[in-house]
């Protein structure tokens, strides 16, 4: 079956003072969209993916469901490759406008989201306020209106390979070790588990996990208290539009990579998606490396960001198909189990693919099972 690739975009309005993206002229957005069809066949249905930072219109997943008959948008939001400032509620209006769009654009019906990796909670979250309209500024306190967006609540939602959210998984992936911010390399030793020198080895003992665990929590909250303590301190000198950047060291530090033990599943012990976990800690290209103040509290903050898969799912309505690849070094199988769980729908399935990666470069042989699993339940569905 021969595809069709088709680049376009569209222009919508934006009314926030604070500008995080760069080029364009104030007051709007540029979205930049890309339609994979089969290159004949017409569908009233269509499969949307977005993620935070997009890119992944070249994706095997993506590609294969078009080839598999199936018509994909990917949407790619103003902060295309770039989450230094993003905002999390700016993405969902970005998501909105486009499935706008896409229905007068292309004349499609109804629209199922994509949900893949980063892309599953943003799916969630814009789902959740489609459906239950309630936020009309930022955690930081700017406004954003998604109550008045009129956004339009898709039919249906699949989660590949997704994580509980931006947050969460910041949060289950920082170095507990680092204690003072100001001096990121002065780690302690009990916990600082990629030391030769580290009292706790694997397997670990469930009592150190659980000190881990409470002290990632810990470090994402002193950073959140930083920050929210500096936009106090910027809106008190005058500057409420002030915004400031940070580096935020050790991101890719989480027992699941040293410990195969931890949340078990097929992927291969001692490495994750970004290569080996130690390097990635504290490279360039690590989860959360430099942002701004309003972006952690908005994508990062463990209590602060609104877009929780966890808590959104409890609150839609529309049916889920949950697909949790088994050897995903990126999204582990709790990620999947415990979105799973909290979707409030009662139409609702999860479905494993067995030795599947993240991406589906490893075993590319189990794409057609991936693509076979969406068509399925789509066409049960009337999609």
């Amino acid at each position: 079956m021969a595809v069709v690739r088709e680049p376009y975009g569209f222009v919508h309005a934006d009314t926030s003072r604070l500008k995080e993206v760069y080029g364009g002229p104030t007051g709007q957005v540029f979205v930049e969209c890309m339609r994979i069809r089969p290159e004949t066949g017409e569908s009233k249905t269509a499969i949307v993916f977005s993620h935070p930072v997009g890119g992944g219109s070249f994706l095997p997943l993506v590609n294969a469901l078009a080839y598999g008959g199936h018509h994909v948008i990917y949407c790619n939001p103003r902060y295309r490759g770039n989450d230094t400032a993003l905002i999390m509620e700016k993405c969902v209006l970005d998501l909105g406008a486009c499935i706008k769009d896409l229905k007068t654009r292309f004349g499609y019906e109804k629209v199922v989201l994509g949900g893949w990796s980063g892309g599953g909670s943003l799916s969630l979250f814009y789902q959740d306020q489609a459906e239950h309209p309630t936020l009309t500024d930022t955690p930081a306190g700017d406004a954003v209106d998604l109550v008045g967006a009129g956004l339009e609540p898709a039919d249906g939602i699949l989660l590949l390979a997704a994580h509980i959210s931006r947050s969460i998984t910041m949060t289950e992936w920082l170095d507990p070790s680092i204690l003072d911010e100001d001096k990121p390399f002065e780690r302690d030793r009990e916990l600082n588990i990629y030391a030769p020198d580290c009292p706790n080895q694997p397997p670990y003992s469930a009592e150190f996990v659980a000190k881990f665990r409470a002290a990632q929590i810990a470090r994402n909250r002193r950073i959140t208290a930083r920050v929210k303590q500096t936009l106090a301190e910027l809106k008190a000198s005058g500057e409420p539009d002030a915004e400031r950047p940070f580096v935020v060291y050790g991101t890719m530090c989480d027992v699941r990579w040293t410990d195969p033990a931890q949340d078990p599943s097929d992927r291969r012990p001692g490495t994750c998606y970004l290569g080996e976990p130690k390097i990635a800690n504290d490279g360039p290209v690590g989860l959360g490396r430099f942002t701004t103040l309003r972006s952690w509290l908005s994508q990062w903050s463990y209590d602060e960001s609104r877009a929780n898969g966890v808590v959104n799912a409890q609150r839609i309505s529309c049916p889920v198909l949950v697909i949790n690849n088994t050897a995903d070094l990126a999204c582990t199988p709790s990620h999947a189990q415990r979105l799973f769980d909290a979707v409030g729908s009662k139409d609702k399935e999860i479905v494993q693919i067995k030795d599947a990666d993240h991406y589906y470069v490893e075993r590319r042989d189990l794409l057609p099972t991936a693509v076979a699993t969406v068509a399925d339940w789509l066409a049960r569905h009337g999609f």
